[in-house]
C-alpha cells in the first residue's frame, strides 16, 4: 500500500537517519524545506506547509498595544530574548505559555525574576478561544528562536490575526515570514528592537 509520512518535528535526532536509511523507498513530506536538511537521503516527495482552518482566526486592523510571545518557555524558543527586546523597545510584553515540567529551573532562574505583571506579564497558557484575541491585540509577535524550527505554527496564527511577526533568521522562518510584508526577519536583538 503506497503511503507517505509527514514529519512534524526536528529531524536531527539521534538514530533517525538510521531508520530512514532502512526504508529508502518510503516517501516523506516535509513541512518546510529547511526541515529536510538533516535528512537529505530521505525520499522527499513534497513540502506542504502547515495551514489553519479559515474560521479559527480573523484579522484585526487595530494597532496593537503590546508585544506578544506565544510558545513553550524553553531557552530555544527565546523568551529571555523577547523580554529584553520588549524592554529595549519600551513596549509591554505579554507571554502566553505553559512551563514544561523539565524547564522549571530555567523559568525560575531566567524568566520569573523579570516578570513583574506590568512591563512583562505572564498570562499563562491560552486555549484556541483565547488565542485569537491575544494575538490580534498585539502590535507584533516576537519569535526569537534559537533552534532549527521545522515550521512555527504560531507565526501563521499571528499573521492570520493581522499581527506581524518579528523573528530571528533561523529554521523555517524565511519560508514563513515575508520580510517587510508579513513581518520582519532579523539577525539579533538590536534589529528586532
Amino acid at each position: 500500500m503506497p503511503f507517505v509520512t509527514t514529519m512534524h518535528g526536528r529531524l536531527d535526532l539521534p538514530g533517525l537517519s538510521d531508520v530512514v536509511r532502512q526504508f529508502p523507498r518510503a516517501g516523506f513530506v516535509s513541512i518546510s524545506d529547511h526541515q529536510r536538511l538533516p535528512l537529505p537521503e530521505a525520499n522527499w516527495t513534497a513540502t506542504i506547509p502547515h495551514g489553519l482552518p479559515s474560521n479559527n482566526f480573523r484579522p484585526s486592523f487595530d494597532q496593537g498595544s503590546y508585544l506578544a510571545f506565544l510558545g513553550r518557555l524553553t531557552a530555544e524558543k527565546g523568551p529571555q530574548d523577547a523580554i529584553r527586546i520588549a524592554r529595549a523597545a519600551g513596549m509591554p510584553l505579554r507571554i502566553a505559555a505553559k512551563i514544561p515540567r523539565g524547564e522549571t529551573v530555567f523559568f525560575k532562574k531566567q524568566l520569573e525574576p523579570h516578570i513583574d505583571g506590568r512591563a512583562v506579564q505572564l498570562v499563562g497558557e491560552v486555549d484556541e478561544a483565547k488565542k485569537q484575541p491575544f494575538l490580534a491585540g498585539a502590535a507584533a509577535l516576537l519569535f526569537p528562536i534559537d533552534w532549527p524550527e521545522p515550521f512555527g505554527l504560531v507565526m501563521i496564527e499571528a499573521m492570520a490575526c493581522g499581527t506581524p511577526v518579528i523573528a530571528y533568521r533561523s529554521g523555517s522562518v524565511p519560508e514563513v515570514v515575508e520580510d517587510g510584508v508579513t513581518g520582519f526577519i532579523v539577525d539579533n536583538e538590536d534589529q528586532a528592537v
